[in-house]
């Protein structure tokens, strides 16, 4: 059977304190609703979000996905309806899933949907260490929902109960928004709960289900504390993961991966490393302490850092070093080459086994825009050379240290963009007397 799912991402996320919807707060450089979308994907044949009016970036994020726009937020209830008229004669399953819930896995939603399978209505539950104030799932002897108590609304022997609602819930499109419009906005809030149609379904002979899922998967994100957690969990499990896979980690702990890092086998990474979005390292590389990687590729056998940074569009080849305090920035840097400290290499290629001088800079913008340097294989750029893009250094090149090139250097000749040295004998002995005879 075809099924949708329907995220619920119109919150304003007022406890964040900030500008930013909430859903569009990253997790290991992802929003949290691409964390969801990308859950939904592998189980969901569509997937609709309802958004709140004047979210232009979360309809882009949320791209190639439909929007629908919640104009006056009235609940997680109203808020569902509002993804209908994009379903009429939908005859299939929709699950109904919050943005602020992002860590959820393909497994626990495919399970979900097998629980619909067997019953009118299924539901995702968990048993979290501190039950706090979520709404308690009632169950009868044979294990059925009966209906879900808000924890203001529980009596003690419901609020003993561990057993609590995370708010997912799956059911037939037709049915479900049936459903939906028959709930009331008789509570304290005025608004339209999406639980509220539990007892709906269980008063129309319809089996409700509750599926069990880790509170790590099913907690809810409503403050930058709760962000914080949820930023830990995901950092512990795409650790184990690279380790899994082959990677050595010196201190796990301390190094910050993204939600799409790849790491090949035999990668040793020292501490305090960070991947940025983007970041391909094969087989045999050593990353080094302190070191900042995004958008960019290490190939094989290749040393960084430490305290280097590599931007976005930076590729090191196989065997290539870059060193301490080196910045790449769209720059390809050859197999077996080394910028081995001190260097700013942007919208630059570097040819096989060049070496570049510490100090060293690409000058590839002018104020209005950026300039290539091409550097061929075999260069030896001598330290503290700055070379004015655009340019290009030919095969076997060198560059005298200290200078300032400027101009095309032909392949195995020696450039030098400096001045000669002239000495004046006694003058440093002068000027001395002079100073201090002024300060007397």
């Amino acid at each position: 059977m075809p099924a949708t799912a329907i995220l619920l991402a119109a919150g304003l996320g007022t406890r964040m304190k900030s500008r930013l919807p909430k859903a569009l707060h990253p997790i290991a450089g992802r929003p949290m609703l691409n964390h969801l979308i990308a859950a939904c994907e592998q189980v969901f044949d569509r997937v609709v979000v309802v958004t709140g009016p004047d979210m232009p970036a979360l309809e882009r994020a949320a791209a190639p996905h439909a929007t629908v726009v919640q104009r006056e937020r009235l609940g997680t209830g109203h808020a569902a309806l509002q993804a209908a008229p994009l379903l009429e004669g939908f005859d299939g399953d929709v699950a109904v899933l919050y943005a602020d819930n992002p860590l959820i896995a393909p497994d626990t939603l495919t399970r979900l949907r097998a629980a619909r399978s067997e019953a009118g209505l299924a539901l995702l539950a968990m048993r979290p260490a501190d039950p706090a104030k979520y709404g308690r799932v009632l169950q009868d002897a044979k294990g059925d929902v009966i209906r879900i108590v808000e924890f203001a609304d529980a009596d003690a022997a419901e609020r003993a109960i561990g057993l609590c609602n995370a708010g997912v819930l799956c059911a037939p499109a037709g049915e479900l928004f049936g459903w939906l419009r028959q709930v009331r906005n008789n509570n304290r809030a005025g608004e339209y709960y999406l639980p509220d149609v539990v007892p709906l379904a269980v008063a129309a002979g319809r089996r409700v289900i509750a599926v069990e899922a880790p509170e790590a998967e099913l907690r809810g994100i409503n403050s930058r504390i709760e962000l914080a957690e949820a930023e830990a969990e995901v950092q512990g499990r795409l650790r184990q993961t690279a380790m899994a896979g082959g990677a050595t980690l010196i201190r796990p702990d301390s190094v910050t991966f993204s939600h799409d890092t790849r790491l090949g086998k035999d990668v040793v990474v020292g501490p305090d490393v960070v991947f940025g979005p983007g970041v391909t390292v094969e087989d045999e590389v050593e990353i080094r302490a302190f070191s900042h990687l995004e958008g960019c590729v290490v190939r094989r056998g290749a040393v960084i850092g430490p305290f280097a940074r590599l931007r976005p569009g930076a590729e090191v080849g196989p065997r290539a070093h870059v060193g301490n305090f080196v910045e790449l920035k769209n720059a390809v840097l050859g197999e077996g080459a080394k910028a081995n400290h001190l260097a700013y290499l942007g919208d630059a290629s570097i040819g096989a086994g060049s070496n570049i001088g510490a100090g060293t800079i690409t000058c590839n913008y002018d104020g209005f825009n950026k300039h290539r340097t091409e550097i061929g294989a075999g260069v030896f750029v001598g330290s503290n050379s700055t070379l004015v893009a655009p340019l290009r250094l030919g095969d076997g090149s060198f560059t005298a240290a200290g200078s300032t090139i400027t101009r095309d250097v032909a392949p195995d000749a020696l450039a030098f963009g400096r001045t000669r040295t002239t000495e004046k004998p006694g003058l440093a002995a002068a000027f001395r007397d002079a100073r201090s005879k002024e300060t007397k």
